[in-house]
């Protein structure tokens, strides 16, 4: 009942983020002209384009729907429920709310853009809280990020600034609406990290719990992630135990909270943020050898001229 309780809320949370994250598009973005990144704003785009004649609902489901199958046959079995249940959801949403026309505009375009760009933050920050994902770009960059070790914050950059830029090829568009998307996306960039206390960041965590045994080789089994067991020493009772610290992506902290309270409720866990994580599973750490190493077998390979 405890399990079911925790789900049915967690589905609450992201339903409601899917509704604001939705309402910021169809009440102030799209009808005001404004179309900022992600797969939503490549949609918006293809809508201003086709004048209205394929609607953002049809190719929001489209491209997801294609990003979801390829990412299948690419990544197996990487997507949970939630983000299939959210783009369904964002679909539906996307087809009702503009026939109740709730556009909301003011005198200043740049309000529209910053208003929007909030609110698709909270929306998204609360998706993303719970596990959850808008599929679009995030999709896109886990597979990226399979084959090149590009991170998928530099994925999320570059596609944004392209699509956003991609809107200079509408008639009638001009260089202001490419720089309301800009606001839309450093607004919503700054917004999200708000909420999220750093979602597209690491955290490092530490699990103090007698059951520490069956915690790391759950976390270890069903998230594929590392856990070390640091020898620690109870000062109050003074018997030993063991410390896991685990380190994640602040958007699989919920995951890890979650496998904790499954197995003891009364574990003691700290969590902090890690500015940088560098290895396997986290960033690449670029340190220039790789090309000093090219650069001397090509100086190796390379004939000597004779005098």
């Amino acid at each position: 009942m405890k399990n079911f309780m925790s789900e049915f809320k967690d589905y609450l949370i992201v339903t409601l983020g899917t509704v604001i994250y939705v309402l910021a598009w169809t009440s102030f973005m799209i009808p005001n002209g404004i179309a900022s990144g992600g797969g939503t704003g490549l949609c918006t785009i293809i809508y201003f384009a086709t004048d209205g004649a394929i609607p953002v609902a049809t190719s929001f489901f489209v491209l997801n729907a294609i990003l979801l199958i390829i990412g299948f046959l690419v990544l197996g079995k990487a997507f949970g429920i939630k983000t299939i249940y959210v783009i369904i959801l964002s679909t539906v949403l996307f087809d009702v709310f503009p026939r109740f026309d709730w556009t909301v505009s003011f005198d200043e375009k740049f309000l529209e853009a910053v208003v929007g760009g909030i609110l698709e933050a909270v929306g998204i920050g609360l998706v993303l809280l719970k596990g959850g994902s808008t599929g679009g770009t995030d999709i896109a960059a886990m597979i990226v990020n399979k084959y090149w070790p590009v991170s998928p914050g530099k994925v999320y950059l570059y596609s944004d600034l392209f699509i956003i830029a991609s809107i200079l090829f509408i008639p009638g568009k001009t260089i202001e609406d490419m720089i309301y998307g800009y606001i839309v996306m450093i607004t919503f960039s700054f917004m999200v990290d708000f909420v999220l206390l750093g979602q597209k960041s690491s955290v490092q965590i530490l699990i103090f719990s007698s059951r520490y045994n069956e915690i790391a080789d759950k976390i270890i089994t069903d998230m594929k992630r590392g856990v070390t067991g640091i020898k620690s020493v109870g000062w109050y009772s003074k018997t030993d135990s063991n410390v896991l610290l685990v380190i994640v992506r602040r958007s699989e902290l919920h995951d890890v909270v979650s496998i904790i309270k499954s197995i003891d409720h009364s574990a003691f866990v700290s969590v902090s943020s890690a500015s940088g994580v560098y290895g396997e599973g986290f960033d690449e750490m670029k340190t220039g050898l790789e090309l000093k190493k090219k650069q001397a077998r090509k100086r190796l390979d390379r004939p000597e001229v004779k005098e």
